[in-house]
């Protein structure tokens, strides 16, 4: 089974000849993949590795995260798949999943901003009024 490695922290002007015989140090057949930014060509600073089996990931993660390269300080942990039309441009999926997908992510008590009063407290413009008001009535006297 194939183990996708995310690997981190790359130095926007690296060659991957370098990357990939300091990959190839740890172990044979990891294949790397680099993102690169659409706009300028530069790498965005990171890319995945995939490797075939369990103990090589774990055996690449041990050597090389924390690994100076280049000036940087390398981060390599294992990735985390995404679903096919979870995000992004990734390309297939057909939607068909977004109520199954829904219904499996964490519930979150979302903070929303309005600017419609809370019915519990009063309207905050009228604020210095309403405590002239209290103000008043507190003061009077009733006649009985």
């Amino acid at each position: 089974m194939s183990v996708r490695l995310y690997i981190g922290n790359l130095p926007q002007n690296f060659e991957s000849k370098e990357l990939e015989s300091l990959l190839a140090s740890v172990a044979e057949g990891i294949r790397f993949k680099a993102v690169f930014d659409r706009e300028s060509g530069a790498c965005r600073g990171f890319g995945f590795a995939n490797v075939d089996n369990e103990k090589l990931a774990e055996a690449l993660i041990e050597n090389l995260n924390g690994h100076e390269f280049n000036g940087n300080n390398l981060r390599v942990e294992k990735s985390e798949r995404r679903d096919s039309n979870s995000g992004g441009g990734r390309r297939g999926g057909s939607g068909s999943n977004s109520n199954s997908q829904a219904s499996n992510r964490k519930e979150t008590k979302k903070v929303v901003h309005s600017d419609a009063p809370v019915k519990e407290a009063p309207d905050p413009r009228w604020a210095g009024e309403l405590s002239k008001l209290k103000e008043l009535l507190a003061n009077q006297k009733t006649a009985v």
